[in-house]
């Protein structure tokens, strides 16, 4: 599989990834994988952007809404998954795009998970119950403990990799970080990885608008139907987790939308912190030609 390549489209939030992606698909005549969590789950389909029924029939997709917020599916599940995939999509492709802007799972893609120790489930469903009773800060107080070090890298305000990093901690005695960066597995396909980006300005009125048109195509009723569900972990996220605040009764509407918008800014810092560690992604300003970023892959893979 060395003439196989993998197209990997990355940057922050309302970037413009989606259509980007669209364009290469349609170019390469190929196929879109989606690294993007959120997208994950059917019943986030406003509050996650996911493409809307136009993009979708304009490109074959995988991973858009195949999964439940009930469901648990994590990194492990999806690097699994996608790998048996672009098994049988590079039969009859050279290329395949894959779009996202979660980093962990591009990365599970693209370079492979560290490799943990089996740890007792016990140890999970204690943390949760800590969760539950003490709230996040108090996990986050341990893990600054336990791993100085994760907690200065982790996105410490998401409580699935709080506790992930915590049960590892409790459950082998040494720090989730010892277990990072190890020699991984080689792909069997090279990977090109396109990264967009813009002056952070920028990102943040587009961030801001996107929000603003969440709200107007019914982001609010589509969090509505969740209520039920809002202490699941795939709901505790960006744009749900506000909400639910205010349907509750704890926010105004006008404080929800603006800690939207403020938590959508901090993920767009925390995700280009990720990426520009990365020093193999090709930048693009969000406004680039397509034609020149077609140009600069075929040069690569060439």
């Amino acid at each position: 599989m060395n003439n196989k390549h993998l197209i990997s489209i990355v940057g922050p939030t309302a970037i413009g990834k989606t259509a980007l992606s669209i364009q290469l698909a349609n170019y390469f005549k190929t196929e879109i994988i989606s690294a993007d969590s959120r997208q994950f789950f059917k019943e986030m389909q406003i509050g996650t952007a996911a493409p809307t029924p136009t993009e979708l029939e304009s490109a074959t997709h995988h991973f858009i809404h195949h999964k439940s917020v009930k469901d648990d599916y994590n990194v492990g599940a999806f690097e699994k998954d996608a790998m048996a995939l672009l098994d049988k999509l590079f039969i009859k492709h050279n290329v395949v795009i894959m779009v996202g802007g979660s980093g962990l799972y591009v990365d599970s893609v693209t370079k492979g998970l560290d490799d943990f120790p089996e740890v007792d489930s016990k140890i999970r469903d204690d943390l949760n119950q800590q969760l539950a009773t003490n709230g996040l800060q108090y996990l986050q107080e341990r893990l600054k403990q336990l791993d100085p070090v994760s907690f200065k890298t982790i996105a410490i305000d998401n409580p699935h990799r709080i506790i992930r990093a915590l049960e590892i901690c409790i459950g082998t005695g040494k720090p989730y970080a010892s277990y990072l960066n190890k020699e991984k597995q080689k792909r069997p396909f090279k990977t090109i990885t396109i990264g967009l980006t813009a002056e952070r300005a920028v990102i943040y009125d587009r961030i801001n608008r996107r929000v603003d048109m969440m709200i107007e195509q019914g982001l609010i009723e589509e969090v509505k139907k969740l209520m039920p569900q809002q202490h699941l972990n795939a709901l505790n996220t960006v744009g749900y987790k506000e909400l639910f605040n205010f349907l509750n009764g704890e926010w105004t509407l006008e404080f929800a939308i603006s800690e939207i918008k403020k938590n959508s800014r901090r993920f767009a810092k925390r995700q280009l912190t990720w990426f520009k560690k990365n020093e193999d992604i090709i930048w693009f300003d969000y406004k680039a030609n397509e034609k020149d970023i077609i140009s600069k892959i075929n040069s690569r893979i060439a």
